[in-house]
């Protein structure tokens, strides 16, 4: 991407210094009725008796036009506070001024008057009347800039008679976007809108402590940062709301990393909110660095900060961080849940989840260095941390003035690079959802065989001990019934008095060969308690950390709508830079801004790039040193079982008699029916999956109708019908 600089025309509109004078109305279509009126104004009178300039030379003199007869062709409701006039299909109009801006006419109606009406919803009636005089000379100045008429004192000759335009009629309607929604977005639920994007955007934004106060960016002292009691309440000027993209784009790390553990749950009761579980919430800075690692030296144990917090608490935690930081991709929080939530499995099973959420907050380059995320991992007082909270869920939403506190190089955006990026970017985060989720379900599917392993070298085990022992199993999986009559087995001649299988006594040979198979038996039920123990420990580990790269999409899906609604933005503002129209704001300050929203999408693009190869490079590895691990466990068992058929180990088990087993007892009630496999918590997205067909085509249906973002096609369905 090119990093040229970037030549603005103004100063930007955030600056509090800003000396160069300019309309303050926002860039949006809706209200550009009250821009054009103002901008009239400024150029117009709408009085009849205007003195005229003094000075007949005057550069700055409109050019006068004829009054137009028209007639409306719809029913416009305008409103009064935009100047906008209210007429009925069929009222006689004349047009003051055609053209004002953005589609805009000043228009007088027959009762005397004049207001805004958009150039759609009328035509210019059938009359004649005088061609205009030929503008090659300097036009004398008129008394009167609201119905300027053809003198014919400095007519030379008659004119021609020239019939008027009777008006366009392919495009009735005006822009829907521009003239009935105030230039906004359809879909205010769209993540461009609820983000402060299109706010930032259209209207800016001006920092109202920096243009009071010119010292305001001075950084606060540690004394006072602790001891402020309305400390939150200042976070507009702390450094940690400044945020800096470098190029790539890539967000700016102002903190190194650092781990935070989830860990002792406890259970406690409160006399106002009843029972709770609070979990201990440990951070993890490591001061060794790469240029400082010396293999000599033991490694310096990291530093470490403990505070308590219980769910609750991240709850304000993700409702701050979601309010001060919209522009950037949040995980989201677990759901809270009232059944059986302080049962062990499910305690485990949060813990988990709350580990991993925090793990997520504090891997992104913006949010780990969030005041809210400090005050969450570093205020060990309760007493301050109950004092805190308060605050914390009182900070207004950022909304535009996080996108003004973005600062990155200046640099032309390409159109072509930025539309095409969204685009591969929105396919492959819905690829890599899509095969994320089928490797669950297949990493759920193994899962469930380890544990048919469990059974399968159980039952081995058992048949085995049920051979050498001549005890047969009170039910087996293969149908085999056993004569309940038969007597003991020494009786038989089953097994001697040493307890050898053989109905010989004293046979020296079989008491090896019985003990060492006995060995082998004991060796098969630890295998099978691995593989029970693997499927639920290691691989529900596993299988639940799939959940941190699943829904990719979803959840970089309002940074997808914000990239592709800014981007139409910026075609908008670099249109109307060529074409020159007549508007009231600077399409160079709203491209600026646009850049810098762009910056952020982007950025946000890189930072799941790296989150991408981190996470499964991860999980990846994580799970083949599972494997390894528990392969070797197995291979250990095994050859420890092989290694009692080989002298002089074989020998030796011939000394004394062979005893009994402790899994004999169970060859009358096997124990082949283990418990269910604990299963991972849903992820918070996986309900949009598992929707019922009218729901998801319910859903489909209202994203195509509001412009849901969907790779491959272009706006919604509104957008496209409405669209210039």
């Amino acid at each position: 991407m090119a990093t040229l600089p970037r030549a603005i025309k103004s100063t930007s509109i955030v600056s509090g210094n800003d000396t160069c004078p300019r309309s303050d109305t926002p860039f949006d279509v809706g209200i550009i009725s009250s821009s054009a009126w103002t901008e009239h104004l400024e150029c117009y009178s709408l009085s009849d008796d205007e003195p005229e300039p003094a000075d007949e030379h005057h550069e700055l003199q409109p050019v006068e036009e004829p009054v137009k007869a028209a007639r409306a062709l719809y029913k416009f409701e305008g409103k009064a506070e935009f100047r906008e006039l209210t007429v009925e299909a069929g009222d006689e109009l004349n047009i003051l001024k055609e053209e004002v801006g953005d589609g805009w006419s000043l228009v007088r109606v027959s009762s005397g008057e004049i207001g805004l009406l958009p150039q759609t919803y009328y035509t210019c009636t059938t009359s004649f009347l005088s061609a205009p005089l030929a503008v090659h000379a300097r036009n004398e100045p008129s008394t009167s800039t609201i119905t300027p008429k053809a003198s014919l004192q400095h007519q030379s000759k008659p004119l021609s008679i020239v019939p008027q335009d009777t008006g366009e009629w392919t495009n009735p309607l005006p822009s829907f976007r521009q003239s009935l929604l105030r230039g906004k977005t359809l879909n205010r639920f769209s993540g461009f809108v609820t983000s402060g994007a299109e706010e930032w955007v259209l209207e800016g934004y001006v920092d109202p402590v920096t243009s009071s106060s010119s010292s305001s960016h001075q950084r606060i002292s540690t004394e006072d940062s602790i001891n402020d009691d309305n400390r939150l309440s200042r976070l507009g000027l702390e450094e940690a709301d400044r945020h800096y993209v470098d190029a790539g784009p890539a967000w700016q790390s102002k903190v190194p990393k650092f781990r935070v553990l989830v860990h002792s749950p406890s259970k406690r009761t409160s006399g106002l909110s009843g029972a709770y579980t609070m979990y201990s919430v440990t951070s993890l800075f490591s001061s060794a660095t790469d240029e400082s690692y010396d293999p000599y030296i033991p490694p310096i144990s990291p530093t470490r900060i403990t505070v308590q917090r219980r769910f609750s608490h991240f709850i304000v935690l993700h409702t701050s961080l979601t309010r001060r930081l919209p522009g950037i991709a949040l995980p989201p929080l677990p759901e809270k849940q009232y059944a059986g939530r302080f049962s062990a499995d499910f305690v485990e099973a949060r813990r988990g989840e709350l580990e991993r959420y925090i793990g997520c907050i504090v891997k992104h380059p913006v949010a780990r260095y969030a005041e809210v995320v400090t005050s969450f991992l570093g205020c060990e007082n309760d007493a301050d941390w109950k004092r805190i909270m308060p605050q914390l869920l009182s900070m207004p939403a950022a909304g535009p003035s996080f996108f003004a506190h973005v600062f990155h190089p200046a640099f032309n955006v390409d159109l072509d690079d930025a539309t095409e990026v969204i685009d591969r970017f929105s396919r492959h985060t819905l690829a890599v959802g899509k095969s994320t989720q089928s490797l669950r379900n297949v990493f759920g599917r193994i899962r469930e065989v380890r544990l048919e392993m469990s059974k399968a070298e159980r039952l081995l085990s058992y048949s085995l001990l049920s051979l050498i022992t001549s005890t047969p199993l009170s039910s087996t999986p293969l149908g085999i019934n056993e004569d309940p009559g038969d007597t003991p087995q020494q009786r038989n001649g089953l097994l001697n008095e040493e307890g050898a299988w053989c109905w010989r006594e004293g046979c020296q040979d079989c008491l090896k060969l019985t003990k060492a198979m006995q060995k082998t038996s004991d060796g098969l039920q630890i295998v099978a308690d691995l593989y029970d123990d693997h499927a639920r420990r290691t691989q529900l580990a596993t299988h639940d950390a799939f959940k941190s790269v699943a829904h990719p999409y979803q959840l970089y899906e309002g940074i997808v709508e914000t990239h592709q609604s800014t981007v139409s933005r910026y075609k908008d503002a670099l249109k109307l830079g060529k074409v020159g129209t007549f508007t009231i704001f600077s399409s160079d300050e709203m491209a600026a801004r646009c850049e810098t929203v762009l910056n952020t999408t982007m950025a946000e693009m890189d930072t799941y790039h790296d989150q991408k190869v981190e996470n499964f490079s991860t999980i990846t590895r994580e799970h083949l040193d599972g494997e390894i691990h528990f392969y070797e466990q197995v291979l250990h068992k095994l050859k420890a079982a092989r290694r009692t058929f080989d002298a002089p180990r074989f020998d030796e088990l011939s000394r004394s008699p062979r005893q009994p087993s402790r899994h004999e007892r169970d060859l009358e009630a096997p124990k082949l029916n283990p418990p269910p496999l604990p299963q991972p918590c849903p992820h918070v997205y996986d309900s949009a999956s598992t929707m019922r067909p009218v729901n998801t085509a319910i859903h489909k249906g209202i994203g195509a109708l509001l412009g849901k973002s969907q790779p491959g096609r272009k706006g919604s369905l509104l957008g496209r019908m409405w669209a210039e």
